[in-house]
């Protein structure tokens, strides 16, 4: 009964929090004098209503998806890892460099550069996880400082050690080392392939294995797990590499499906928005995916609604920030003892009918 309760709560937190934010929009279309179902309308169909449409979706969500499971693996474990973006971005260039440098194409090229951003990934995860087991040092800060540091690199590498001519940005990636297209028609490639993947290993290891009932009971109570013998410190570095190397991952991703070269403006933002994703999934990969899905298809319906209706992108981004305010408020209340009460209440009064 307690853990129907708890993934009830879980579940209806964000529906409710993206029904009030739709609905927010709406009024705020209804006070511009625009019609609210026909600009939904347009909405969906530039998120969904053509092969085209639905792939460019399905790319907008992938590196969002990597970012977004790179924070709730760490949150998981207890610790607050803010440098998505960053582990994202060094990810990007550690798989860039391999795939133009090596000189390997095919599957093992792929294999190889990919490998390659997930390591450099979790090597940038690697640092603010040491200062925190061995001097102390709030993570939050240094994560986030990092993310500076890697984009600062990364404007290196464009602008001067791998400049292309005049231009400043990298040269793309040989064809031999781009991943393809899933389906014909399709604009999405592998890379979200990828990202599902990595995200129902991550559910599975998380809820299915002793390994991560370990790091969740780290992450739950890290005195009481230290007092039952568990490695609290060796749990808190390994979710700060693995998280690392799934942002990582996802930046090698991108570079090989998307991207294919470094330029100014790459990576900016995924990491914090990877964060209110998985926040707004409850911190569970699979509704993290969903949710990663959801916010892409706001950014890419937004345009046709746009078009269509005149109703201005940035009431999707007015959308999109609601649904985060609110998912964290419901949150914050589902855990105070008053909502908890009366909880139970329903349940005993649903329990005493039945």
């Amino acid at each position: 009964m307690n853990k129907l309760k708890k993934s009830l709560g879980s579940f209806i937190v964000p529906v409710i929090s993206i029904v009030l934010a739709i609905g927010i929009g709406c009024l705020i279309m209804l006070a511009l004098g625009k019609d609210p179902g026909e600009a939904m309308t347009y909405l969906f169909k530039g998120a969904f209503g053509s092969k085209t449409n639905f792939g460019r979706t399905l790319i907008k969500a992938t590196p969002l998806i990597f970012t977004a499971l790179c924070a709730c693996f760490a949150y998981k474990c207890g610790v607050f890892n803010l440098g998505g973006e960053g582990q994202f971005i060094m990810g990007s260039i550690g798989c860039y460099v391999v795939a133009y440098l090596s000189g390997i194409e095919g599957v093992p090229g792929i294999i190889l550069a990919l490998a390659a951003g997930a390591i450099a990934g979790g090597l940038w995860g690697v640092l603010p996880g040491i200062l925190k087991i061995t001097r102390g040092q709030n993570e939050m800060i240094i994560s986030i400082m990092l993310n500076y540091v890697a984009t600062l690199f990364m404007g290196v590498i464009y602008t001067n050690w791998m400049r292309d001519a005049s231009v400043p940005q990298t040269l793309p990636v040989p064809d031999g080392v781009k991943l393809s297209k899933v389906i014909p028609g399709m604009r999405f490639t592998w890379a979200f392939v990828i990202a599902l993947a990595v995200g129902f290993i991550l559910y599975y290891v998380l809820f299915r294995t002793s390994a991560g009932f370990k790091l969740r009971a780290v992450g739950y109570n890290m005195t009481a797990a230290r007092f039952n013998g568990f490695p609290v410190k060796r749990y808190i570095l390994m979710s700060f590499i693995i998280s690392g190397a799934i942002a990582g991952l996802g930046g090698g991703a991108e570079i090989l499906g998307t991207q294919f070269r470094l330029i100014n403006g790459y990576g900016a933002g995924y990491g914090f928005d990877g964060v209110a994703m998985a926040l707004i999934g409850q911190l569970n990969p699979i509704a993290t995916m969903v949710v990663a899905i959801f916010f892409a298809a706001l950014r890419t319906g937004s345009t046709m609604m746009q078009t269509a209706t005149g109703v201005p992108t940035s009431v999707s981004d007015i959308i999109q920030a609601l649904v985060i305010v609110f998912s964290v408020a419901g949150m914050a209340l589902t855990k105070l003892p008053e909502f908890e009460n009366f909880r139970n209440k329903l349940f005993r009064k649903g329990g005493a009918k039945a």
